[in-house]
């Protein structure tokens, strides 16, 4: 049996995450679908996606490993998702709405073991606060790019921290993956682990 770990995600913040915690694994990205089911919560939703993407990758032929981790983040402000901005015009909506105030960050994960059949999964949630933000500080963030493929349009690992007055909860699981969390699980399923 291959005891390889693959990444399920073509994120380099989880890839580089993973690293940081001095893992050897391969990024295999999913190709499983990220819509919103009617009646989940944002917990639930995290969660499921995880497990989906994990799992879409784990069921190839053609993918040699035991583990596989799938990950899943959004922003939640007003109990409303802010997933990854459509435009221009969307990040700057999404940033007003985030400045001044709290949102949560929720991160899913999820580790299948291929050998034993066994599944860690669950969500974690960190408090995140924003000064309050000028309209050019939006404008010359969004002009940076780096708002384009974020989830709340910003990057905490970025130029975005420059917005974040505190957190409360995991660093990490605002950059994409609980590592503390995740650590337990991968040592619950087997992985050897550097700490």
């Amino acid at each position: 049996m291959n005891d390889k770990i693959i990444l399920a995600s073509a994120s380099p913040r989880r890839k580089e995450l993973l690293e940081q915690i001095g893992l050897e694994f391969q990024v295999v990205p999913s190709q499983a679908a990220e819509e919103e089911l009617p009646g989940e919560t944002p917990a639930e939703h995290v969660v499921r996606l995880s497990i989906d993407k994990a799992s879409e990758v784990a069921n190839r032929k053609d993918v040699a490993g035991r583990w596989f981790i799938g990950s899943d983040t959004i922003v939640l402000s007003d109990n409303k998702i802010l997933g990854k901005p459509r435009n221009q015009t969307h990040a700057a909506e999404m940033l007003r709405q985030l400045s001044g105030r709290k949102h949560q960050v929720l991160s899913g994960y999820a580790i299948l073991d291929r050998q034993t059949g066994k599944q860690i999964s669950e969500s974690v949630s960190t408090n995140v606060w924003f000064r309050d933000l000028t309209e050019a500080e939006i404008n010359n963030y969004i002009a940076s790019g780096e708002p384009a493929d974020k989830a709340g349009a910003y990057a905490i690992q970025g130029l975005g921290v420059c917005f974040v007055a505190k957190i409360e909860g995991s660093y990490s699981n605002v950059v994409g993956l609980p590592l503390c969390k995740l650590t337990l699980a991968l040592k619950e399923l087997g992985v050897p682990l550097a700490v």
